[in-house]
């Protein structure tokens, strides 16, 4: 586990070494143990790549770059290969010699067998840059769901790539320019998926994609990996089999996510996936694991005692840690400003203190993330299936007088979350064409009230077009809802989040749920066996049911949530006025001011909780001045 970087200009004067050394600056909590550098310099070519190492495998002889045995390819590498060792002992069937025991290796002399097919071999979580310079070529690739970053930059004589944005940005000659699509996605979705960011000229890697640079030129190709999977189950398969496959299927998953040289323990929220992943890895050990969960002093939010029951049952040693608001006062501003631009799931507080607690302990910890993804868990499926049975049976000019009488029923002035905030919710989301799924996302601004909150300037009327064509805008079914969430929000939101919170304080996430043959297991499943009538992750509970105590599997649960609204009217107050100062909002000339003070202002008067979208605003306006204006 580590951070990369690289660096290709056309330019000879430019040093790439000190380039190297300040990207690589940036991103030492990434990985405090060891750094490494490559360069190479030709006629028409100055390059390098470079890297910080966590170091979780192979603690000796893992270090990086690596070069092959002629020095003519060489790796950076962020994440872990989960395979590996399948991998490294069918190579060394075909002869091939290792000198180390890490999987950074492994994938250096794969390539050397296979060249970018062996992309689709590798079972793990990765970002890594391979030169190939018998090619004159570069090579970057992201693992399938996208759970390491890569950003990269290009002009025409330079190219630049990083796990973190600020590696870029810290090297780059001039402030980009602020992207409207970036800008649009944010205020929509709470968070920037790829391919796009916060900024003009940088673009994130897609999930499940690499880039193939040509040196001579500085030519890029984007292209997707070709996992060529295959469909091996039954379309007849019963319940009972797809339970047994789907028990050993995850307890395989998480036996392999717990290889690590150093100590390891799982993120335990109480539930059903992280229940399941705690489970699982207590089974197959005879000592007793360390579990972590975190609590909220407002009880509305606090589930710490499931967790507990959990813990309990599996004899772990469990930490809880009990979050008040003084424990958020003196990280919220280094946790939000880590992500480099602008971010708005509010669950990234409370992420950051566990990893921060966790890694007093433990170097590596398992989660229970991607289990609503691949399973099919989430609240918002539910909201889908409504909203298909909703459109078919009442007229869509009943539901604006349905939308507008509700309106006042449903108003809430506190950040409780309950059944009128889920209810307003649905009534908001509803929509009669195809592509209602995305407004479900939209956690912010709906798409139809954005343009009254932003100017003209900063406005795009359909910032999600990318996404629609790439997926399609007649989104319906259950696969269709699970396809959207792996491109957008897993790769956008909830990975960035673990990935960001964690590595801020150099602890190592891993997800057993975000395996590649799991995900393609259950897309080949009945959608009946996921979700069984409003039953979430029926298979996933079926099959561990008998691990737990009767029903605790189908409990309900509030989810990460903490309590941003009432946050925002108490201690944060003061300095969310402060980002409604008149001279900064029109010389930023992104909001339309009258609106927005409006909108602020009710939330801050308790006249109506405006909370996700007046956070929203909160945390741009948080990286605005002391990211972007420090640029």
């Amino acid at each position: 586990m580590c951070g990369i970087n690289g660096f290709i200009t056309k330019k000879e004067s430019i040093s790439i070494a000190e380039k190297l050394t300040k990207m690589n600056n940036m991103i030492i909590h990434r990985g405090p143990d060891q750094d490494g550098f490559f360069m190479h310099k030709s006629d028409n070519l100055n390059m390098g790549m470079a890297m910080r190492r966590l170091s979780i495998i192979d603690l000796s002889t893992g270090k990086q770059p690596m070069a092959s045995s002629d020095g003519k390819i060489n790796l950076v590498f962020n994440g872990e290969i989960y395979n590996y060792q399948i991998l490294k002992k069918s190579l060394e069937k075909e002869g091939v010699t290792f000198h180390t025991t890490s999987d950074t290796e492994v994938i250096l002399k794969l390539y050397e067998k296979h060249g970018q097919k062996s992309f689709a071999m590798l079972d793990g979580m990765f970002a890594f840059s391979i030169y190939d310079d018998h090619l004159k070529k570069v090579f970057i690739a992201r693992d399938f769901f996208g759970e390491k970053p890569l950003y990269y930059f290009q002009d025409n004589d330079t190219l630049i790539w990083a796990s973190e944005l600020k590696s870029i940005t810290a090297v780059l000659n001039s402030k980009p320019e602020i992207s409207k699509p970036g800008l649009n996605l944010f205020f929509q979705l709470t968070y920037i998926p790829a391919p796009y960011t916060i900024y003009d000229s940088v673009k994130k890697l897609e999930a499940n994609h690499y880039l193939e640079i040509d040196c001579n030129n500085l030519n890029i190709s984007v292209l997707e990996i070709d996992q060529n999977f295959k469909s091996d189950i039954p379309e007849d398969i019963s319940f009972k089999k797809a339970k047994k496959l789907t028990h050993d299927k995850v307890i395989e998953s998480v036996s392999s996510r717990s290889i690590a040289d150093v100590p390891l323990g799982t993120f335990l929220s109480g539930g059903v996936d992280s229940s399941i992943v705690s489970w699982a890895l207590a089974s197959q050990t005879n000592k007793k694991i360390d579990t972590f969960s975190i609590g909220f002093e407002k009880k509305s939010f606090d589930e710490s005692d499931k967790s507990r029951t959990v813990a309990n049952l599996i004899n772990s040693n469990h930490h809880e840690f009990i979050v008040a608001e003084n424990d958020l006062k003196e990280s919220v501003d280094s946790i939000l400003l880590n992500f480099d631009e602008p971010f708005a799931d509010s669950s990234s507080l409370p992420t950051y203190l566990v990893a921060h607690k966790t890694r007093q302990h433990v170097k590596v910890a398992l989660t229970g993330d991607g289990g609503d993804e691949v399973f099919g868990g989430y609240n918002k499926y539910y909201i889908g299936k409504l909203n298909t049975r909703y459109s078919s049976i009442v007229p869509k000019g009943i539901h604006g007088t349905i939308k507008n009488l509700s309106k006042p029923l449903l108003s809430t002035k506190d950040d409780r979350r309950g059944l009128r905030f889920k209810s307003k919710r649905l009534l908001n989301a509803i929509n009669y064409d195809g592509d209602f799924y995305f407004n479900i996302i939209s956690l912010a601004y709906q798409p139809d009230e954005l343009k009254k909150y932003l100017t003209s300037e900063a406005f795009q009327a359909d910032s999600l077009a990318y996404y629609k064509k790439r997926i399609g805008n007649n989104n319906k079914t259950l696969t269709d809802f699970r396809n959207i969430d792996k491109i957008m929000s897993l790769e956008g939101d909830m990975l960035v989040k673990v990935d960001r919170t964690s590595m801020l304080t150099s602890l190592e996430s891993r997800a057993p749920f975000l395996n590649k043959d799991l995900w393609n297991f259950t897309s080949q499943l009945p959608e009946n066996y996921l979700m069984k009538g409003w039953n979430k992750k029926y298979l996933l509970k079926e099959s561990f049911e008998q691990h737990f105590p009767k029903d605790f599997l189908n409990k309900s649960k509030k989810g990460f949530g903490v309590p941003v609204g009432d946050w925002l009217r108490g201690y944060l107050s003061k300095e969310l006025e402060s980002y409604l100062e008149e001279n900064l909002l029109e010389s930023q000339n992104i909001f339309n001011v009258s609106e927005i003070k409006q909108l602020v202002q009710d939330h801050l008067s308790g006249k109506q909780d405006n909370t996700f979208r007046v956070w929203a605003f909160f945390c741009f306006q948080k990286w605005y001045i002391n990211t972007y204006l420090e640029i």
